[in-house]
């Protein structure tokens, strides 16, 4: 019963695609037990060449590198052994902070708040211009003094996280193991076109849009994951079904942490980017190329919707921010009137 779902789901999407707002996107929806179906419409570029988007294209995923590469790393270290999430970051980095070990707040930080954003850290800050060098800007984010502030959505808290993941596999987060369909770049298929970068001066195509992950060699915490439709779907079957994580790493994705925030993820709250129709047991996510991805654990239904919002450039109204709750309502209303339909088994 998936096909009428994405009929009547896809057709906001649609008429965004027409009306110019974005150049192109995806849609996609997977149930517990499988089934799955996909839409596509529009350009996976405009400049310098439209080219139609497929489904087979890959997206920067941005921010869903969060939850569908650092926060999977991070939970499975965890269910591993080799992290424990209330015991702060400086067991995997000591010399964070290291000239001030008696009062840096950093230096008190636990994985568990990075992951649910119960920090003090800023949102983000341009560390690109700070320097070229990886490795010495990983060392500015360490040993940075960062202002203090009230909890919000941090970049800098999965950076952090990423930096751990590093010092404790001994290898860059390109070298922990993904399943097809996700990767950092370049991705070994068609990939959709992003900004019209005025830093790097080009069209990004196949190189992560994130100036900060860009800087920080293209696979970082926060951001640089790219996928297909398939890939996301993949990920998420897999936190329906039970294939893709453990009890305990399901338990920590799905309670709630800090306000409506788990570990990595978002907890469904009102007028929030996948709308009001779906089920209190709703995670999501989104990232802001324009990708997002939600998962109703009640209902055994998940689904991404991907779009390249910055292409060519971020400065411009694409209507996103009404476009994904409107979908996701699209999305709940047609499935439970599909469910409704099924023959009663008698």
């Amino acid at each position: 019963m998936i096909e009428p779902v994405l009929a009547d789901a896809f057709a906001p999407v649609a008429e965004a695609v027409s009306d110019g707002r974005l150049p192109g996107a995806t849609l996609g929806l997977v149930t517990r037990d499988g089934a799955r179906e996909v839409r596509v419409a529009g350009q996976a570029a405009l400049l310098p060449a439209p080219e139609p988007l497929t489904r087979a294209h890959w997206f920067d995923l941005a921010s869903l590198t969060k939850v569908l590469a650092t926060t999977t790393i991070i939970l499975t270290l965890a269910d591993q052994g080799r992290i424990g999430l209330d015991r702060p970051l400086t067991d995997a980095i000591p010399d964070l902070r290291q000239y001030d070990v008696d009062h840096a707040a950093e230096r008190r930080l636990t994985f568990r708040d990075c992951l649910s954003h119960a920090t003090h850290l800023p949102a983000v800050a341009p560390i690109y211009t700070y320097g070229d060098d990886p490795q010495r800007l990983r060392a500015f984010v360490l040993q940075r003094a960062w202002p203090a502030g009230p909890p919000v959505y941090s970049d800098i808290n999965f950076i952090l996280l990423g930096i751990a993941i590093e010092r404790i596999t001994g290898r860059g987060l390109d070298g922990w193991p993904l399943p097809p369909g996700l990767g950092y770049g370049p991705p070994p298929g068609p990939a959709v076109a992003t900004e019209a970068c005025t830093w790097r001066g080009r069209v990004l195509r196949g190189e992560v849009h994130d100036e900060n992950a860009a800087a920080l060699g293209g696979a970082a915490g926060h951001a640089g994951l790219f996928g297909t439709v398939d890939g996301v779907l993949d990920a998420a079957q897999g936190l329906l079904d039970g294939s893709g994580a453990s009890p305990a790493m399901l338990d920590a994705i799905l309670a709630r942490q800090h306000g409506h925030r788990t570990c990595g993820w978002e907890r469904r709250f009102a007028g929030w980017p996948g709308g009001d129709a779906c089920s209190d047991a709703t995670i999501g996510h989104t990232g802001f190329t324009g990708t997002g991805l939600w998962i109703d654990v009640e209902r055994g239904l998940a689904w991404t919707l991907l779009t390249n919002r910055v292409h060519p450039t971020r400065h411009r109204d694409s209507g996103i921010f009404a476009l994904r709750p409107a979908v996701g309502e699209a999305v709940i209303a047609a499935f439970d009137r599909a469910q409704s339909a099924k023959p009663v088994a008698r």
